[in-house]
């Protein structure tokens, strides 16, 4: 699966063409399938953007380097290789244990970041997006492919009207820390036959993003701090199991059996992807195209984050 497009989130989708219904049976002889996910190589560089060419460079400027940038690392990953926030699926399951579905999705813009960067949706599931910001926000949305990427939607993010609308001085905006989320936005999205990827980014924060991967049956997870993973009751047989980050173009499949009642372990090594991922990769020396005491003026309050 390669995916060609920087940026841009979500909000919902369901597939315009549907491979077979899955269907929800009891699972009395399941096994686990359990395991991690690491990489192996130098991490690549994150993503910078010069915040005083930007909308709200004080507000979201709260978490920045201290010199102006906002920084976007896409790869999260531990000192010993763990890779955190990938997800891993598997494929070839037609019938097997129920959906639980706890609540909808939610992304939530928050400190001028969508977060999760990176979620599941059943392919018939709405994800409502909530701005908790001071700040407007924008969701343009595209599903991506090997073929180019389409636009899903373009949808403004209001902000709750309780907060200020004054925060353009420094001091104002870099002391107000209420987060009231605003009114929820859902937008269903009709992914095209064989796409089952898609992104989103604010239309005018640049380094607000996230993504997606759409999937057909309950057995998925995403690693936690540690890298590892966990799927239980998966009906014995033999599956491929993917692992997905959108900054990883190769594809990355093993082949996986569970025998009845059985456990198995998959410790699945990634290797980093090389060259320029992106056309706003962070720089060694980003050029002053500003004055030193514009850019000072942008305090990273929350967080100043490191290149």
């Amino acid at each position: 699966m390669r995916v060609v497009i920087t940026a841009v989130l979500f909000a919902a989708l369901g597939f315009g063409h549907p491979a077979l219904a899955y269907e929800e049976i009891a699972v009395t002889e399941g096994g686990t399938l359990m395991g991690t996910v690491k990489l192996e190589g130098k991490v690549p560089k994150p993503k910078g953007y010069n915040l005083i060419t930007l909308p709200d460079q004080y507000y979201c400027g709260r978490i920045s380097d201290g010199q102006g940038w906002r920084i976007l690392q896409p790869f999260q990953v531990g000192p010993a290789g763990e890779f955190r926030e990938v997800v891993v699926y598997l494929e070839g399951i037609d019938k097997g244990k129920p959906f639980v579905e706890k609540s909808v999705p939610q992304i939530e813009a928050k400190d001028c970041l969508f977060v999760p960067f990176t979620t599941v949706v059943r392919s018939d599931q709405t994800v409502t997006v909530v701005n908790m910001d001071p700040v407007m926000h924008d969701i343009q949305a595209y599903e991506t492919s090997h073929l180019g990427a389409r636009v899903l939607f373009n949808v403004p993010l209001p902000m709750n009207p309780q907060h200020p609308r004054d925060l353009k001085d420094r001091t104002d905006a870099g002391m107000y820390h209420k987060h009231m989320a605003g009114p929820p936005m859902k937008q269903l999205v009709n992914l095209s036959k064989g796409r089952r990827t898609f992104v989103m980014q604010c239309g005018f924060h640049v380094y607000m993003e996230s993504w997606g991967v759409a999937i057909t049956n309950p057995y998925f997870a995403k690693t936690d701090e540690q890298g590892r993973f966990t799927m239980t009751d998966v009906p014995p047989g033999t599956y491929k199991l993917v692992v997905w980050h959108p900054y990883v173009h190769t594809a990355i499949e093993q082949t996986v059996t569970i025998g009845p009642k059985g456990t198995v372990e998959a410790n699945i090594v990634v290797q980093a992807p090389t060259g320029r991922l992106y056309a706003n990769e962070v720089l060694d020396h980003p050029s002053a195209r500003y004055t030193v005491e514009a850019q000072k003026d942008i305090d990273p309050i929350i967080h100043k984050q490191d290149h």
